[in-house]
């Protein structure tokens, strides 16, 4: 009897043999949670923006003072931008990660809805509107519950919050990019209301261009860690890849020494406006990096997710473009 007909005349249940227990599916406590933040995020999405296209808007004042729109404009293009970078890495993120927790869905759906307020606050930004503020609010908090979420994410790991697994966990500061953007939309907002107003430009107290350029220097600085940690992962395999961990900071510093020295201020500009360039040139690397995998853009459905992320790069043109708006704030206060 040969070994296949010796299988087949094993008795259906010999001693040997265990049956198959199906084993009982729980969800975790984090794919609850998961649940119940993806339906209040995508309802507060869904309201926010319904709420923002029935708004009646107030009409724009030719007094409105001119360089704080101006400084409003940029804050919305720079909201605008890191929206953008959040829209589409996120989205390939979390599509790489299979959607496995109903959370994932909130990012891309939050950053799709910024991008689309904050489009229309550089082609509109003397229009003062509540809807702004709430959808900014709204971007806002996204970004911070993305941020919980990845570092329970890294902790949850072996061995808890270490370098490997903060290299192949859940990229710990990405969820911050949306969360610079509502702040960026918050504080164009601000501006605008106060500017119809005829009052200085003040944030938090203070006047606003200290406010939005420390602000921008802190968030310039928080992309630079997340930015050095990959690319150590990376080995720096290629001298450019020192660029974003080197040129950003400096600029922060200098950015932050600009809201209390004057002389400070032309130094930041032109610094603040390598940064932006340095953002978009890592674009074009990130690409070529994904293009040197094996199949190239042949393979691109399996390269652009493995490869470098090509979004991420110009969140330092968007952090850029926001310290440029606090640099105006400064020399016209």
């Amino acid at each position: 009897m040969g070994y296949l007909e010796r299988i087949e005349a094993r008795p259906e249940h010999a001693p040997w043999t265990v049956p198959a227990q199906p084993m009982p599916v729980k969800p975790s406590l984090a794919r609850r949670i998961g649940w119940v933040v993806a339906a209040v995020g995508l309802a507060g999405v869904a309201a926010a923006g319904v709420f923002r296209l029935l708004e009646t808007h107030d009409e724009p004042d030719p007094e409105c003072e001119r360089d704080q729109v101006e400084a409003a404009r940029e804050l919305g293009g720079a909201a605008a931008i890191l929206a953008f970078s959040v829209l589409a890495d996120s989205g390939l993120q979390h599509y790489r990660g299979a959607f496995h927790n109903p959370a994932m869905y909130v990012a891309p759906s939050a950053a799709a809805v910024s991008l689309i307020n904050s489009v229309h606050m550089v082609l509109k930004p003397e229009v003062s509107s509540n809807g702004r503020l709430a959808l900014s609010g709204l971007t806002l908090s996204t970004g911070l519950t993305g941020l919980a979420f990845h570092l329970g994410n890294v902790a949850k790991r072996d061995g808890g919050v270490n370098l490997l697994n903060l290299f192949y966990g859940a990229p710990l500061l990405a969820p911050g990019a949306i969360a610079i953007s509502g702040l960026a939309g918050l504080a164009a907002a601000q501006l605008v209301a106060e500017a119809e107003q005829g009052s200085p430009p003040t944030l938090l107290g203070r006047p606003a261009g200290m406010v939005v350029g420390l602000g921008a220097a802190i968030s310039m600085l928080s992309t630079t860690v997340e930015a050095a940690l990959l690319h150590f992962r990376g080995a720096f395999h290629d001298a450019f890849m020192y660029v974003p961990v080197t040129v950003p900071p400096v600029t922060a510093l200098v950015l932050a020494a600009a809201a209390f020295e004057p002389r400070s201020r032309k130094a930041a500009r032109l610094l603040l406006q390598l940064t932006a360039a340095a953002g978009v040139a890592g674009l074009g690397f990130h690409t070529y990096g994904v293009s040197r995998n094996m199949g190239g853009f042949y393979n691109w459905s399996q390269n652009i997710l493995n490869g470098p992320p090509i979004p991420a790069p110009p969140s330092f043109t968007g952090v850029a473009l926001a310290g440029l708006a606090a640099v105006r704030l400064m020399e016209a206060a």
